[in-house]
């Protein structure tokens, strides 16, 4: 199985340009590309998915074990396997590397290309090279130069080659492919006109100052072994999905796993006022409800509907921009936008990071998806805050607790992300909970 990882020394280095160059370029070579994110990240395997017209998947390990990352792998490979890192290559939870790019190397045996970004700097470059090379034990195959000028490559790649690192090329400043940021990172790539564009320029960028062939010379490496068992269909339930721009956080495997254990998945977008398809559940997943908070308060038909239905049974699985789309309002610039309304109170942006990062959460009652004191490794990412964040499970994360996500009957609604290879009982129960209100209604 081809595989490569394209790592970064630290956050905004360039690793995505890199990665989606690369993959452009190798794809108009005719290679059949599967990209996959260290992490948990959403935004990173939209830009995966507008090169290569496919779903990318994320492979995280603190939230799955071994077994289930390689399992991943193997079950959604092509010919070339494209693993972008998260953050610095070493960079994990705390102080630790656990959840980093380097963990996720070691377990799925993967060679990887080390991207350091030149702007500002020159013979410093070479110092992180060496520096990231003999840090600890790793599998650093090579190093591609993000930002560098035509003129200094050759001096780069000799003092590259002087610290025993391979030098695999450089991408430039490149012209009218910038690719601008927001509150939780970049911008998706949906909201960017011109992305399709963008990314052919840096393909052709990549394949010339890039060493494509090499590169591809490196990701030959043997299949990877797993324990992991897939897992068989329970029974046949219709789950209403929410997805448009204001609601596009979804994990593909997710989704795959829903389908493999029995759902037929409908999609609708509350940004068209779109109802609610006949279904037996619902899923809202995350994204940009605010930036879309006026439309979507205009959408009645759309409230209407999604709320007929929560009140009437159907389980829902709201996660983070999905649960602010449940409360009563939505405060934007001092102004309130009225919501669904199954859940009291407003959510309002705060001036950081809420909560921000993994943990672990245990059920404090029984619910949709577990039974009371079931343990769930979890994550979160968002500004916006609420004034009434449930207490349906207790989280912790080093060395702190609180109360969060709606359990009360067919809710699990909260801040919290859920990947289910974490733990596909999650995903069984959901079904199974879809299936008991569809022989009720």
């Amino acid at each position: 199985m081809k595989r490569v990882m394209f790592a970064g020394e630290r956050s905004g280095c360039g690793k995505t340009t890199v990665t989606c160059a690369f993959m452009r370029a190798a794809a108009e070579r005719g290679h059949r590309i599967s990209a996959f994110k260290c992490g948990p990240d959403y935004i990173d395997p939209m830009f995966h998915k507008t090169v290569l017209g496919a779903d990318s998947y994320n492979l995280d390990s603190f939230l799955m074990s071994g077994d289930a990352i390689n399992y991943l792998l193997a079950k959604n490979s092509g010919d070339i396997n494209v693993i972008e890192g998260v953050m610095g290559f070493y960079d994990g939870m705390g102080f630790t590397d656990k959840g980093s790019s380097h963990e996720l190397s070691e377990i799925t045996d993967t060679p990887v290309i080390l991207i350091v970004d030149c702007g500002g700097r020159s013979l410093s470059a070479a110092a992180a090279v060496k520096g990231f090379k003999e840090f600890k034990k790793n599998k650093i195959a090579g190093v591609i130069f993000n930002n560098l000028k035509d003129s200094l490559y050759a001096d780069m790649a000799h003092e590259c080659r002087a610290v025993g690192v391979e030098p695999l090329g450089y991408m430039p400043r490149v012209r009218g492919a910038e690719i601008e940021s927001r509150h939780l990172g970049l911008v998706t790539a949906a909201e960017i006109g011109d992305i399709k564009n963008k990314i052919r320029i840096l393909g052709e960028q990549a394949e010339k100052t890039v060493d494509i062939d090499r590169i591809l010379e490196i990701a030959e490496r043997g299949d990877t072994k797993t324990n992991f068992s897939p897992h068989e269909k329970i029974v046949d339930v219709k789950i209403a999905v929410a997805r448009d721009k204001a609601f596009c956080f979804y994990y593909a495997d997710n989704l795959n796993l829903l389908k493999s254990l029995g759902a037929r998945l409908l999609f609708f977008s509350p940004l068209e006022n779109e109802s609610v398809p006949d279904c037996d559940g619902i899923i809202i997943g995350g994204g940009y409800p605010e930036l879309y908070a006026d439309i979507l308060a205009k959408n009645t038909g759309t409230l209407k509907s999604l709320r007929g239905k929560i009140l009437g049974g159907a389980p829902c699985i709201a996660e983070c921009g999905g649960f602010m789309y449940l409360h009563e309002s939505i405060t934007v610039g001092g102004e309130a936008h009225g919501m669904v309304g199954v859940i009291k109170g407003t959510c309002r942006k705060t001036d950081r990071l809420q909560r921000f990062g993994y943990m672990e959460m245990t059920a404090r009652r029984d619910n949709i998806l577990c039974k009371r004191g079931h343990k769930i490794r979890s994550r979160e990412f968002h500004y916006f805050d609420s004034t009434n964040p449930g207490n349906g499970f207790t989280a912790q994360k080093k060395g702190r607790s609180w109360e969060c996500v709606h359990t009360d009957g067919n809710l699990f609604a909260g801040f919290p992300h859920l990947h289910f290879y974490s733990d596909v009982t999650l995903a069984e129960n959901f079904i199974k909970s879809c299936e008991e209100y569809k022989c009720k209604r």
